[in-house]
């Protein structure tokens, strides 16, 4: 398992001063055997801090060291409820996680959580071109820090797979891992230019191609000859 203590060095160069976002845990669903499951193998304490260390990782990511560049978040809430359907769901700046989903997983549903929270964090704080950026790239970039942070699961797309560069979650994460490949800081610099508005000519402006030829080369970079 990944932890971000091995960042911590570097996070507390760029972070001097933790920044005034509270993190909150509530178990609404202690009750259920998915919330049971969650107190004896998760926990409160180590979800308030991990919320914690992941919020300063996507900062890092998106390289957002000074408080104007980052989306003004007072509070962020973590629910543990007992609801069917997608594993965790996020509506502004609340984390729904299903007691249901971890109450079937089977393997290390904390690392597992860990996981979830990575992606559902990024939705927290990235931007997303107020509504406008393809829905693909905003859960792609939310899977590259999934990626970036090893906390990717089996069955993760591999490098090359999938059928077009907005596909979005892993596909997309591997995508854009490409980009940044092309150019150090391409994700940061996407998401900084998503602030307010989107277009496919920020490809243009930060790599000097269009998404389509980027997508087409990215393919034929992993054909199997």
């Amino acid at each position: 398992m990944k932890t971000h203590h091995f960042f911590l060095l570097i996070l507390l160069h760029h972070f001097p001063a933790l920044p005034a976002v509270k993190y909150e845990a509530i178990n609404d669903a202690q009750h259920t055997p998915g919330g049971a499951r969650f107190s004896s193998e998760i926990g409160i304490p180590y979800t308030e801090e991990i919320m914690k260390d992941i919020n300063h990782f996507i900062y890092d990511i998106f390289q957002q060291y000074n408080e104007s560049d980052r989306k003004p978040v007072d509070t962020v809430m973590v629910f543990i409820q007992q609801y069917d359907g997608a594993e965790a769901i996020t509506y502004g700046e609340n984390i729904n996680v299903s007691a249901l989903y971890l109450q079937g997983y089977e393997g290390n549903v904390k690392w597992e959580f860990t996981s979830l929270l990575h992606r559902e964090l990024t939705h927290v704080f990235q931007w997303d071109g107020e509504g406008a950026a393809p829905v693909g790239l905003v859960e792609g970039m939310a899977d590259y820090m999934i990626l970036k942070s090893n906390y990717f699961p089996a069955g993760f797309a591999e490098a090359g797979k999938g059928e077009r560069w907005d596909q979005g979650y892993d596909v997309t994460a591997r995508f854009l891992d490409y980009c940044e490949g092309l150019r150090s800081g391409f994700v940061a610099e996407m998401n900084k230019k998503m602030r307010y508005s989107f277009s496919e000519d920020y490809f243009v402006e930060l790599t000097g191609k269009p998404a389509a030829e980027l997508w087409a080369e990215y393919k034929g970079k992993y054909v199997v000859h």
